[in-house]
C-alpha cells in the first residue's frame, strides 16, 4: 500500500461533534484513502489511450483531493480551543486581506453559507501575498493554482447533516470554535 489512513481519533470529543459522525468521517476518509491506492496500482498497468486508462486519471484527482482535503480539515481542527494572537503573521496576512482578522473570518463563514456541497478553502497566493477564501465544489474543481491550503472545511451533508440536519451555521460555529489555528498558522510557513 503506498498510503496509510492517518490517524485522526484525537479528535473524538471535539465539541459540537458527535463520536457518530466523527467516527462515520474517518471511514469515509480512509475509503479514499484506500482508493488512492488502488487507482494508482491499476493506473501503472493500464494501457495508455484506451477508455480505462482515461477514466482512471480522471478518477485519480478525485480520489486523491478527497484524501488529502479530508487530511487538511481533520488536521486543522483540536478538542481544545486555539485562538489567533493579533501580532501573529497569518492573522496580519488575514488583516491585510480583508481589512481585518474578524472581517476574513467573517468571509469565510459567509463562503461557507454558500448552497451547495463542497469545501471552504482559505488559500494563500505567495506571489500576490494575499488570502482568498474560496468555495470548492467537489473535489477536483475551484482550487487556485500555485496556492497553498491553509484553513480547511468540508461542507459536504457528510460532514455535519448527522449532528446538525440542515442547519449548516450551527455547524460553522461548532467548526470555527475546533479550529486549530496554530496548525492553520503552520501552513502559512
Amino acid at each position: 500500500m503506498l498510503y496509510e489512513p492517518k490517524d485522526f481519533s484525537a479528535l473524538l470529543g471535539t465539541p459540537g461533534f458527535s463520536e457518530q459522525l466523527l467516527n462515520n468521517h474517518f471511514t469515509l476518509y480512509q475509503g479514499y484513502v484506500k482508493n488512492v491506492n488502488t487507482l494508482f496500482e491499476k493506473v501503472g498497468t493500464a494501457e495508455a489511450g484506451t477508455p480505462e486508462y482515461s477514466e482512471l486519471k480522471r478518477r485519480f484527482g478525485w480520489e486523491w483531493n478527497g484524501m488529502r482535503l479530508h487530511e487538511l480539515y481533520f488536521g486543522n481542527m483540536t478538542k481544545d480551543a486555539v485562538t489567533l494572537s493579533d501580532d501573529s503573521p497569518l492573522r496580519q496576512k488575514m488583516a491585510a486581506s480583508f481589512n481585518s482578522g474578524e472581517a476574513c473570518e467573517k468571509n469565510f463563514r459567509d463562503t461557507a453559507a454558500l448552497r451547495g456541497i463542497g469545501w471552504v478553502v482559505m488559500y494563500y497566493d505567495n506571489m500576490a501575498d494575499r488570502l482568498f477564501n474560496v468555495w470548492v465544489s467537489d473535489h477536483a474543481e475551484n482550487h487556485l493554482a500555485g496556492c497553498v491550503p491553509l484553513l480547511v472545511m468540508d461542507m459536504w451533508e457528510h460532514a455535519y447533516t448527522l449532528d446538525y440536519g440542515i442547519k449548516k451555521a450551527d455547524y460553522v460555529d461548532a467548526f470555527v470554535k475546533a479550529i486549530d489555528w496554530n496548525a492553520v498558522a503552520g501552513r502559512l510557513q
